[in-house]
This record gives C-alpha cells, structure tokens and sequence, in this order.
C-alpha cells in the first residue's frame, strides 16, 4: 500500500462489507437503515474513504458490532492470509495498470471469497507467467493457504471415510492390509493392479506409482515398503470415493495442469490419511499422551506405533486433529530433508496454522537454524534409526516459544537421504493448559533464530554463516535515522 492511512481505510472498507455481507444486505439497505448515502458507503468500502467517528457508531449499531470490530485493523481468519499483501508493496511493485486491473477491484474481488476466488488466483497466476515466476511455487502457495485458513480439518470428508468404512465393514487400525484395499479397488471401482520394475525404463527409479486412466490401471513399484504402498491405494480409493477427475496420474508429483488438479491430490491424500489412521482413536489416544506429566521420547514413539510405520503418516494426521478436535490451534508441521554427503538442510513440506511467522522456508538458500530439534536429529541419526526429540524452541528476536516435537529416520525410497518431521506449538495460556509434560525436566529451553543469515544470537556456537540480512537490515535502520537527522537539521534552519 502507498501509506498506512490507505492500508487503514482499505482494512476499514473489507471489514465493513464483510459486516453487511454477513446480514445479507445490499449497499441500499445499509443506506436506508445508517441514513448515510449509497455512494458514501461504497467509497468507503472501496478503501477511498474513511469514515468520521460519529458515522461508525451509526454503522456498528446498524450493523449489531462493536466500535472496535470495525476500526480494529486486525483481521479475521477469512481476510487474514490477505494482511500481508495489503501491507506489502505488492500494488507499488507488481505494475497491476498493466493488466487492466485496479487496485479497489482487485480487493473488491478479495473480499467477496470465494465465488471470485478462482478469477482472482488466475489473474494473479498469469501476472506471475508474465514476470517470470514460478507457476508450481505459486499453486503450492495457494493450497497452503486454503489448508490453514480451514485449519487442515475438513470435516465432510472425515464424513466420507466414516460412510467408506462401514458401508465396506473396514476397521481402521494399523493391521489394515493392502491386499484389502487391493481388493476394494479392483471390485468397486474396476482397477487391475501389478506390480512393475520402474528401473528398467531409465529415469523412473524414483517413481513410486503410475495410473493409467484408460485402462484403470495402477503400476506400482516395486521397490515399495508397505506403508508406502498402503498409502498409495488408500489415496486411489480417495479419488474414486471423493469422485475426483482432475488428478495427477503419477506419484511422486511430476507435472500438473492446473489449481484444482493439485486440490483434488491434497484431498485425496486427506481421505487416505483419515482412512488409515482412525480419528476417535487418534483423538483419544493423543490426549492421553498430551496429559502425561513428563515428556518420553519413547512414549510418544509408541504413539506413533501404535497407529502407523510411518511417523510423516501419523505427524500430518496430527495437524488434522489438533486443532479441531483438541483444542491446539496454533501450530505448525515441517518436513526437513538433507541428502547424502551433504550439509544443505531443504524444507520440503511445511503448513502453518497460525498467523506467527516462524519458521517458515526460505527460498534464498539461506542456512536453517542448527539448532532446531528436527535439524539437530538430522546430524545424530544413524544408519537405519529412528530417532524422536523435543524441545522447547524460543525464537529470541520474535520473542516466542513453541513445544517442538520431531522424529527423523532415513528416507526408505532415496539414496540415502535422511528426513525429520517435526510438529511445533505455540505456547500460549491456552496451549500450555494442555500439555501435561510442558514443565518436564526433560525438556530444555533452546534459544533459536530462523536462519543463520537473519539471526540475532551473538553466541551461537553452531553457526553456518554470519547474520548478513540482520546486519543489512540494522544498516538501513541507521541509514534512515541519519536521513531523519539531516532533514530535521536543515527544516530548522
């Protein structure tokens, strides 16, 4: 935004016409009913207008809201993931004139979500096309966005997988055999199913699965492990239950063609997540582990053992759960990885379900903290070993905590790369309630940054590389100060 006055009165317009939009009314009605004008109300809703203090009391007892829920530039979670575009330099930077767009449509569009949702990703996807970024970091962007702003839960298909397996007398648990689902698939839904040497056909070693939809048939790897191979059939059974025709056909991802073929995987992925480790089990199961006094890394090891082989498996269902059943809202999931003979530690996956920005990927080959408890299990983990942790994670220049808990072990389908997922919650007044073990001995406090290069830590004796945007950032800081100096010296002459 070109000033914090614009970013005020465009905050003030969103939230006055997500007021109105919540009691159905039109521009009119709101007029008839506030004695303001019809014109007068939709420039502020432009963000061209601010209202005086006399004319928001009239909108707010119109409107049945407080003062403070209209002119509060806090946003709530519908317009959130929007808070940091409008304060960004986005409409300065990206020339939106060029593209026929003006700014108050383009928030128009914002906050009339989600029947304009997909107008407005596309008009954004062709901007990036044209300014050369990529379309893929773009989609994943978005999916990432859509997942928090429901916080990973999406109750209608918990719904589904709850029908599929009564209606196919399946019972969720760990001893769920793939021969079963195999078996679903090929009677339900007509698939042929064989297992396939990928090897041989060159570059395909890493493929764990190829679909062929003409024929319904699925090529599976070889090479895979149980779980993995699990998976892959609970996630065809998603797609065919959940009805999805726009899809990807291999696994792992190597193409797509659109925002809604990258949706329908991630809600496949969902069923079959839902369907292979049971929700009444997990929620039950969790909270007992939750209220346990003191933290075992053991224990929660069992946690995940009694449910899955696979920790990525039972740490994403988490993210499901927690929030919407447990009552952990504000957390965060991360998959790191770090390849064979190498130092590069890579996010791979990450989801967010809060508004806190740490830690978050860094796509400027920046160095993540060592010190965090999933990258430190990266550098101890052994070959063949699963190794779990936690901590306590207070990032220092953001001045908050998070209970860290991580599982790594070596990547079953690569060559030798290792990963650690790893499960992070904020600790708040209401979080802290709920974790019996939050004041184990076993725990420790560690002081951590994000990365290296934006790092405060004067001490870090794990340090890769010196803090060079923190420095740039305290250099332009002193810049400005002195700019002010000057100014102010010669205004007085």
């Amino acid at each position: 935004m070109n000033s914090e006055s614009d970013f005020i009165k465009t905050v003030f317009g969103l939230k006055l016409k997500q007021q109105r939009q919540k009691k159905n009314w039109s521009l009119q009605d709101l007029a008839v009913k506030t004695g303001l004008s019809k014109s007068y109300l939709n420039e502020i809703e432009n963000g061209k207008k601010y209202p005086k203090h006399d004319k928001i009391i009239q909108l707010s007892e119109a409107l049945n809201c407080t003062f403070d829920d209209l002119v509060s530039t806090k946003l709530d979670k519908s317009l959130a993931p929007f808070n940091e575009i409008l304060q960004s330099d986005f409409f300065k930077e990206v020339p939106l004139e060029l593209f026929g767009i003006n700014k108050n449509n383009l928030i128009s569009i914002i906050s009339d979500a989600p029947k304009k949702v997909t107008a407005f990703i596309n008009a954004l996807i062709e901007i990036s096309q044209n300014y050369n970024l990529g379309k893929e970091r773009f989609y994943f962007a978005v999916l990432r966005s859509f997942q928090e702003l429901y916080d990973n839960y999406f109750p209608e298909i918990e719904e589904k997988v709850d029908l599929f397996t009564h209606e196919n007398q399946l019972k969720i648990k760990k001893s769920l055999k793939s021969d079963i689902l195999e078996k679903i698939l090929a009677e339900k839904f007509s698939y042929t199913i064989q297992s396939e040497d990928f090897e041989k056909y060159g570059t395909l070693d890493n493929l764990r699965s190829l679909f062929i939809p003409e024929k319904k048939l699925l090529l599976l790897n070889k090479k895979l492990e149980k779980d993995q191979k699990t998976f892959i059939l609970a996630k065809e059974i998603g797609f065919n239950v959940l009805e999805l025709k726009n899809r990807p056909n291999t696994y792992s991802w190597l193409d797509f063609g659109s925002f809604e073929e990258i949706l329908n995987n991630f809600y496949a992925s969902y069923f079959a997540g839902a369907l292979l480790i049971s929700k009444k089990s997990v929620i039950e199961k969790t909270s007992e582990f939750f209220q346990q006094n003191t933290w075992e890394s053991k224990s929660f090891e069992g946690l995940i053992d009694s449910f899955t082989h696979s920790p990525e498996t039972f740490y994403y269902r988490l993210t499901n759960i927690l929030s919407a059943e447990i009552g952990i809202k504000d957390l965060f999931y991360l998959c790191l990885v770090k390849k064979k003979n190498s130092d590069k530690i890579q996010i791979l996956k990450e989801l967010h379900l809060n508004h806190q920005q740490a830690p978050h990927a860094n796509a400027m080959n920046e160095h993540y903290c060592r010190r965090w408890i999933a990258v430190k299990n990266l550098g101890d983990l052994k070959e063949n070993e699963t190794l779990t942790d936690a901590q306590i994670s207070h990032y220092k220049d953001q001045g908050i905590s998070y209970l860290v808990i991580s599982t790594s072990q070596k990547n079953p389908f690569s060559d030798g790369s290792n990963r650690s997922y790893c499960l992070g919650i904020l600790l708040n007044s209401q979080t802290i309630k709920k974790i019996g073990f939050i004041k184990s001995p076993s725990l420790k406090t560690i002081n951590v940054g994000v990365t290296c290069e934006s790092c405060s830590i004067a001490d870090c004796e794990v340090r890769q590389a010196p803090p060079v945007r923190l420095e740039k950032e305290h250099f332009n800081l002193s810049m400005k100060s002195s700019v002010e100096k000057i100014r102010k010296t010669f205004e007085d002459i």
